[in-house]
């Protein structure tokens, strides 16, 4: 593991500089389209984009009719993702041909598979940059290059490399996404991100530290710390840090008064961690806990390195410390293999821990993984079938878990208006229950008691009664 060495950043620090200088030759300042598909690591790589671009003179816009640079940040994990990239970039053909002087660009996990990228260079011409996401880095060179020759690729691996010293343009106040590992080593047979995003990489604890004091410093009174296994942090850097620790120190930094993280992997979750985790005021009550399926035999097909009984055994130690904990986790329905009463160990699994929410898809294959060579057992429409049983009989789990909340006051850190109605602002519960209700715009970024008077499936709605 190494750090991008001063010679490299000072590099692409050029870059800007020169990009810089041709937008403000402009009349007006030139515009970025950026989207991004996929989990909270890609919105991570996607604010340090924007950072970059805000440094070469780009403003934003919300509509890619009025932009004249494009960026796709992408997401290898399921097939829905990557079609509606290639449906979007067809469309952005007509566009070219009405507005030559656009930028296209492609990046991300999805572009880091490189039967993917050889997709795009022949299929789709009138896409400028593709670029993975060990290139991230080199956006301000790569954009130089493509107005300068027409086209820039750079899809090369690397396991090496951490990302320090990049401008990071970050969502409003009050959550503030900070990675604290890259990559992954567990290489369940039906994921791509091992391959896509390499090997598990910590960044240092003084890294991590630094920049939770720097958003603590601009008003960002919640942290979550992002990894694709945060309890895996450290174990590469030798020095004998833990998660644990780190979470510890986190917990220390003035201003900050809400850590979350995500994702946990059970196979390396330990008791330092539920204890640090139940100790600490600081650090939510909400774990998510991915166990993908019920059935031991599938979880050896797809190596997830645990069994029913170790993963229920963890739901049992972080149930004893933490009685209130919201759990979530994420279920894979229709692996290869999987049978009808494999699926039944998968109910009762749900039946058995009550989850508050699940996050779950029906088995996408992914070329270059183990799991897309094994053979199926069930057929789609029985697939979509367990499929939408599972979710009818989760709804009712879930709004159970919600009803318990009716007329109890819970401190809500207030993110903004609602999403589904303007008129009420949104935020969160310490355990990220959503809650809605009326008042004003200036509590944003506040911590609010709100009494809970009426129950949704998904939500929760209230009153401000400080």
């Amino acid at each position: 593991m190494a750090e991008l060495t001063n010679i490299e950043i000072e590099k692409q620090r050029e870059y800007i500089q020169k990009m810089r200088l041709v937008n403000e030759v402009r009349k007006t300042a030139p515009k970025a389209f950026v989207e991004t598909y996929g989990c909270a690591q890609n919105e991570n790589d996607s604010e340090r984009i924007c950072g970059m671009l805000f440094d070469m003179g780009y403003e934003f816009c919300d509509d890619v009719k009025d932009a004249d640079l494009v960026i796709y940040n992408t997401c290898a994990v399921r097939e829905n993702a990557e079609l509606r990239v290639f449906g979007n970039l067809g469309a952005l053909k007509h566009l070219k041909a009405k507005k030559s002087s656009l930028i296209i660009g492609v990046c991300g996990c999805m572009v880091q598979q490189g039967h993917i990228a050889e997709q795009i260079k022949k299929k789709y011409k009138h896409v400028d940059m593709v670029f993975g996401t060990h290139a991230l880095v080199r956006l301000p060179q790569l954009l130089w290059e493509a107005m300068e020759n027409g086209r820039a690729f750079d899809i090369h691996s690397s396991d090496g490399e951490i990302f320090e010293g990049i401008t990071t343009k970050r969502e409003k106040l009050p959550l503030a996404k900070i990675p604290i590992m890259y990559g992954c080593n567990n290489f369940c047979t039906y994921c791509i991100v091992p391959y896509v995003r390499g090997r598990e990489r910590s960044r240092t604890m003084e890294s991590v530290l630094k920049e939770v004091r720097e958003v603590a410093e601009l008003g960002y009174k919640e942290v979550m710390l992002l990894g694709q296994n945060v309890n895996s942090y450290g174990k590469d850097l030798d020095c004998g840090t833990s998660f644990a620790k780190l979470l510890t120190e986190v917990c220390k930094v003035d201003g900050i008064e809400r850590v979350r993280f995500m994702t946990s992997h059970p196979k390396d979750i330990s008791d330092e961690l539920i204890e640090v985790m139940a100790e600490n005021d600081k650090i939510c009550k909400q774990l998510h806990l991915p166990v993908q399926c019920g059935s031991d035999r599938i979880l050896k097909k797809m190596n997830r390195s645990y069994t029913r009984e170790k993963y229920l055994d963890i739901v049992k130690k972080v149930r004893e410390k933490m009685p209130d904990i919201v759990l979530t986790t994420d279920i894979i329905v229709g692996f290869p293999g999987e049978t009808n009463e494999d699926f039944e160990e998968t109910m009762s699994i749900l039946r058995e821990v009550e989850y508050d929410m699940i996050f779950s898809f029906i088995y996408s294959k992914r070329k270059g993984t183990p799991a897309a060579e094994m053979e199926d057992c069930l057929s789609p429409e029985e697939k979509h079938k367990n499929f939408e049983r599972m979710v009818e009989f989760q709804n009712v789990i879930s709004k159970k878990k919600n009803d318990a909340y009716l007329g109890k006051c819970e401190k809500v850190l207030v993110e903004g208006p609602s999403k589904n109605n303007p008129e009420f602002l949104s935020g969160r519960t310490d355990g990220g229950k959503i809650v809605n209700f009326q008042g004003k715009d200036t509590l944003v970024g506040e911590i609010v008691t709100v009494k809970i008077t009426e129950v949704k499936t998904w939500s929760l709605i209230g009153e401000i009664i400080d």
